[in-house]
């Protein structure tokens, strides 16, 4: 699989919590030197000849782009804290990726797009307002530590959230729908929080 080459200084967003008037660590959480592997039905497969990502809704030019398109756009490195809702924390993980922004900006969002939609290759959704996404943290990254994103934490794409709990960050995902009207994703639906937000605890509704 081809690698982008890191090409400037990682970007520290790791003082976040300030934002939030919380603690690194946010209230129920502990930190762990691992990183727990946590998913709703295993590991997907996938193909990297016939693997798509797509940007569709309420957008001015759709998108369908091979692995090699997406990692051709513009992309950073991030060290950014990790936040899981079953009541762990990892710090200082390093994520290279194409930030939020940069996707829809490509996009061409229109101006009554108000949700986002995350899709995934195993049948996962989660949403998030779409202010909440376009922010540079949100990332969608295929890097981490230095290598590949490995299969079972979602390679080759995910998307990284540090200002929510990390079920907001869609694992193996494979595309990104604009919506006019909020929807709610794969675990909103079972009682998840909406919000997510860590440092007040948004874990369930």
């Amino acid at each position: 699989m081809r690698r982008v080459e890191e090409a400037t200084m990682s970007k520290n967003v790791t003082h976040l919590h300030e934002e939030f008037d919380g603690d690194r660590l946010p209230p129920g959480q502990r930190e762990t030197q691992r990183f727990p592997v946590l998913s709703k039905s295993g590991t997907p497969s996938w193909d990297p000849e016939t693997w798509s990502f797509e940007v569709w809704g309420a957008v001015e030019t759709e998108l369908d782009l091979s692995f090699d398109e997406f990692q051709s756009l513009p992309s950073e490195t991030q060290v950014q804290d990790f936040h899981c809702v079953t009541g762990w924390s990892k710090f200082d993980c390093e994520f290279e990726g194409v930030t939020f922004p940069t996707l829809a900006e490509e996009a061409g969002v229109v101006d009554d797009a108000v949700h986002v939609m995350f899709h995934a290759l195993d049948g996962y959704t989660t949403n998030l307002p779409l202010d909440e996404c376009m922010r540079d943290e949100v990332m969608f990254v295929w890097g981490y530590d230095g290598d590949d994103l490995p299969a079972d934490h979602g390679g080759p794409l995910r998307v990284v959230t540090p200002h929510k709990y990390a079920y907001k960050g869609a694992k193996w995902v494979t595309g990104v729908e604009f919506l006019t009207e909020p929807e709610r994703g794969y675990w909103e639906k079972r009682g998840y929080s909406n919000t997510a937000n860590p440092w007040n605890e948004e874990r369930y509704s």
